[in-house]
């Protein structure tokens, strides 16, 4: 018995992570029997508590919305400032391929997030209104408090709908009940013993509205009992409008434009690709100088965001908390801003579903990260694993412990994704091939020498076999998730798009500079997200 204590007792007593030695809690002092202590180690690891103490590990769930993955100075942007993202990326593991697994909305956000509610793939979420009618399905954080004693709290958005909003959680604080809105200026609600109570004016700027409830809580926590703190943040989704210091910032010290940067989608990739809200954001043709300046704007997004991620972070550090939490941030999806001619994220390309994603905490090795695929939903079966609470039957996240503890080099050896009914796509690891059903049109990409997509070798005679391989590939997914979409159309669509911005109406969510500026006339348009 001796001998198995071992690990434990050293993995108890070894520096964590962040470089600070885990202490025995004083009241265990020198006197303290042998035996004694190894019947609190037994304890604490039959209970399934962690290591650190008798209290299973908190939890500090940081969304973002809309972040491109190319977006973090610590994953090799050197033109955006994030160094608290860039801390947190040296003291936890990162998941350099991580992905929202496509859509069945042009609101991608609300199918991203379905998916991680439920740990399923949104082909087989029930069909009747994908965003709320999960009344079978156990979700992430009442299966927490249901089986782990956990409280769950949620700060800023939901966009699933009231029911499954009260059956996720039963408290919370400044909660957003829509899919975006003025950052400076919009309503929110609490969550008080499972109520929502009226709406009020949040009386701050989003991301640090958000920041100050999530502080307040982990500041208040009791740490007797676990918490599951959910921050769903609404930036760098548009508006784009971060405080004025954040955009002249970059404004004044331009980041380049993406390698991919197109003035017209070459062809219609989906019925977003004109009608949708995201990419009426500007004129077409896309013009450099205007790329420029929004993404100037979503990476003052960005930064500020990454302040207020610092305070939390911060806050979290100077709290009993510290070493027993888990601190995940990810985002739900990408977005195009200006690759491929595109702002939105209604297409498969890389920058649109793509989405950091990194971990830290009590045994996460630090500054490590793997190239693996991974998915958004995997965190469902992986957070349930890290509190030890058994997965729902069903599911189809995969739990990422294996990753960081160096047992596995990937967990999906290929990556599906689809979008409603009109796009497709198959990764192996190098070549990625595209699908518009609808059109009857294909691409492939070699990710390898091309990762940004720019040159299309569907039509090379040689890339005949890989086509045909990709294929098998895919629809091995699709009969995996029962797919019912055909690959191709009898009578197909035109490819041909027709861009006009006599159809663009000014966004009723943009603050009056952001209308002066990209938008000249039109009619408000009505909200859709």
């Amino acid at each position: 018995m001796v001998s198995m204590l071992h690990l434990p007792l050293a993995s108890a007593l070894r520096k964590t992570p962040r470089g600070r030695k885990v202490t025995v809690h004083p009241s265990l002092t020198r006197s303290m029997t042998r035996t004694v202590f190894v019947a609190l180690l037994l304890f604490t690891c039959s209970s399934g508590n962690n290591v650190f103490g008798a209290s299973k590990p908190n939890f500090v769930f940081l969304f973002a919305d809309d972040q491109r993955a190319d977006t973090i100075g610590a994953h090799g942007n050197p033109h955006i400032h994030t160094p608290h993202l860039d801390q947190l990326s040296s003291e936890g593991f990162s998941f350099r391929r991580n992905y929202c697994a496509g859509s069945f909305s042009g609101a991608v956000c609300v199918a991203s997030r379905a998916m991680l509610m439920t740990g399923r793939h949104w082909m087989r979420i029930p069909t009747k209104n994908r965003s709320r009618d999960w009344a079978d399905l156990p979700l992430l954080p009442s299966t927490l408090t249901r089986e782990g004693g956990y409280r769950s709290f949620i700060v800023g958005k939901w966009h699933n709908g009231e029911d499954t909003l009260h059956r996720a959680f039963t408290s919370g604080r400044a909660v957003y009940m829509g899919g975006m809105a003025n950052h400076a200026s919009f309503v929110v609600r609490d969550l008080v013993d499972g109520e929502l109570t009226p709406k009020r004016d949040a009386d701050g700027f989003s991301t640090t509205v958000y920041a100050n409830e999530a502080i307040d809580f982990i500041e208040g926590a009791d740490a007797e009992e676990p918490f599951f703190l959910y921050v769903s943040l609404t930036a760098p989704h548009d508006p784009r409008n971060p405080p004025e210091s954040y955009r002249k910032r970059y404004y004044e010290n331009r980041p380049p434009l993406p390698p991919n940067f197109l003035p017209l989608h070459p062809f219609k990739n989906a019925p977003q690709a004109t009608s949708g809200r995201d990419e009426s954001l500007a004129p077409w043709p896309r013009t450099k100088e205007v790329i420029s300046d929004q993404l100037c704007e979503y990476y003052g997004l960005i930064t500020h965001l990454d302040e207020q991620v610092g305070r939390v972070l911060q806050a979290l550090e100077n709290t009993p908390h510290a070493e027993n939490t888990y601190v995940v941030y990810t985002a739900d999806h990408g977005l195009g801003m200006g690759s491929h001619g595109l702002l939105g994220k209604q297409n498969l390309y890389e920058q649109s579903m793509r989405c950091p994603l990194i971990i830290r905490g009590p045994g996460i090795p630090a500054g490590k990260s793997t190239e693996a695929f991974t998915y958004i939903h995997d965190l469902h079966a992986t957070l349930l694993t890290l509190a030890g609470v058994p997965t729902p039957e069903g599911i189809d996240a995969t739990d990422l412990a294996p990753l960081w503890q160096g047992e596995a080099d990937s967990l999906h050896h290929s990556l599906f994704l689809p979008f409603q009914d009109n796009q497709r796509t198959i990764n192996d690891g190098r070549w990625k091939l595209h699908i518009y059903p609808k059109i009857n049109h294909r691409l492939l990409f070699d990710l390898q020498s091309d990762p940004h997509e720019i040159h299309d070798l569907a039509q090379a005679p040689e890339n005949v076999p890989t086509v045909n391989r990709l294929v098998r590939l895919m629809q091995s997914w699709r009969t995996r998730l029962n797919d019912p979409n055909p690959l191709r159309s009898a009578n197909p669509e035109p490819k041909e798009v027709h861009y006009d911005n006599a159809t663009r109406t000014r966004d009723r969510w943009q603050p009056q500079w952001i209308r002066d500026k990209y938008f000249n006339s039109g009619e408000e348009a009505s909200p859709r997200r």
